[in-house]
């Protein structure tokens, strides 16, 4: 005969809560920051079992809202460029903020403590491995299009593979640069990187920001100044040739398609993990 235990408040109140949740492929949120009223990034805990390339991308999201009828709900995943390189404890995503969005309107209130879902599966183009060897590396970036590149400016492959590394970022405003400018200006003093890839490394970078709407030292769409020669001589290099030069691109489609053109126009071509050539674009992005 078991013992009856008294039934108090406390134990009523506890049998009658919803049990929470228990999202698929559950990670925790260790950090998140708001760069501005449009973009945010965050950390999340990394399973243990991940393994991905600098560049890659893997699908992460929230439980969607209950459906009317059955009260069920489905997971809304997006594709998220890993912003930290492949040596990472933890890993780190850029996003943008649309209010109607149907991830990104919940994504954005996420607070440490919290969990989101991550499926453990990292695909991309944007890796070493889909490019030939060269002498300079360019990466061409519109706004979260960052990410990706945030990952790869802290792979030390990406120093050993190449001379130099060309960075452009491209936004409408001044404060969506932020996240890239920080990033670039912290490898100067991280005594891990500086100690990994080696002393110094970063002076091999060249950072080259521009605005579309509003006032900054630099005004202009990266392709329009490429075309007019103005980012070739700012950046004290010749225009791209498939000798020398290697390109990674993510942006949003009429970006990525103008780019593509230009790389052609320069002789280059599209290369992939299994046919490694001159340049490789991030076709799961979409600004």
């Amino acid at each position: 005969m078991t013992e009856m235990k008294p039934v108090n408040e406390a134990t009523a109140a506890k049998a009658d809560a919803p049990k929470k949740m228990v999202l698929p492929d559950a990670q925790t949120i260790t950090y998140v920051k708001h760069w501005t009223d449009r973009l945010f990034s965050f950390r999340v805990t990394r399973p243990s079992s991940l393994r991905f390339r600098s560049g890659e991308f893997v699908m992460i999201g929230l439980m969607g809202d209950p459906d009317p009828k059955t009260g069920k709900q489905k997971p809304l995943l997006r594709a998220y460029s890993i912003a930290s390189p492949s040596w990472d404890e933890e890993l780190e995503f850029y996003s943008i903020k649309v209010q109607d969005g149907p991830l990104t309107s919940k994504l954005q209130h996420i607070q440490v403590g919290d969990e989101l879902i991550l499926r453990p599966k990292p695909v991309g183009t944007l890796v070493h491995d889909a490019l030939l060897p060269g002498k300079r590396l360019w990466f061409f970036a519109t706004g979260t299009g960052f990410a990706p590149f945030a990952s790869l400016l802290r792979e030390p492959q990406t120093y050993e593979d190449y001379d130099e590394v060309i960075i452009t970022h491209t936004c409408r405003e001044v404060g969506e640069l932020e996240y890239g400018a920080a990033l670039i200006e912290s490898l100067k003093t991280d005594e891990l990187l500086n100690e990994l890839i080696g002393e110094g490394f970063w002076k091999k970078i060249k950072y080259y920001p521009t605005t579309t709407r509003e006032e900054s030292p630099k005004m202009g769409r990266i392709t329009d100044l490429m075309r007019s020669g103005e980012a070739f001589a700012d950046l004290g290099v010749p225009p791209l040739n498939a000798e020398t030069d290697r390109a990674m691109i993510c942006g949003n489609l009429a970006f990525n398609l103008e780019l593509k053109q230009m790389f052609e126009d320069y002789g280059l071509e599209e290369g992939a993990n299994s046919d490694p050539k001159h340049y490789v674009v991030e076709k799961a992005f979409l600004d």
